[in-house]
């Protein structure tokens, strides 16, 4: 359900019951096509994690944001995230070890 490239990255920024457009994704996500952005949000949407909120205005206002289900993911992403920041105490960058040289 959550492998691929993107769909951490999308579910990150909903973390903490944030909420946001499609536009938004794109803005936070360089690098993400349309295309690919809106599959990974469907698919996202079909197993239960995300939750699509369609407003009927013009023009159309969608809103994404985690399911309960998908909240019941904090924790995991949390633990992800902090695993990920630990990266410089076990691997310390090969640039610190060019400045020695």
């Amino acid at each position: 359900m959550l492998e691929g490239r993107w769909k951490l990255i999308i579910l990150f920024h909903l973390f903490d019951g944030n909420v946001q457009r499609y536009s938004d994704f794109e803005k936070l996500i360089p690098g993400i096509s349309q295309k690919m952005l809106a599959q990974q949000l469907r698919q996202l949407e079909a197993d239960g994690i995300v939750a699509r909120k369609v407003y009927p205005q013009v023009p159309p206002k969608v809103e994404y944001r985690l399911t309960e289900w998908g909240q019941a993911l904090c924790p995991a992403l949390d633990a992800l995230l902090k695993w990920a920041e630990q990266k410089e105490v076990f691997h310390p960058s090969e640039h610190a070890d060019d400045a020695s040289a």
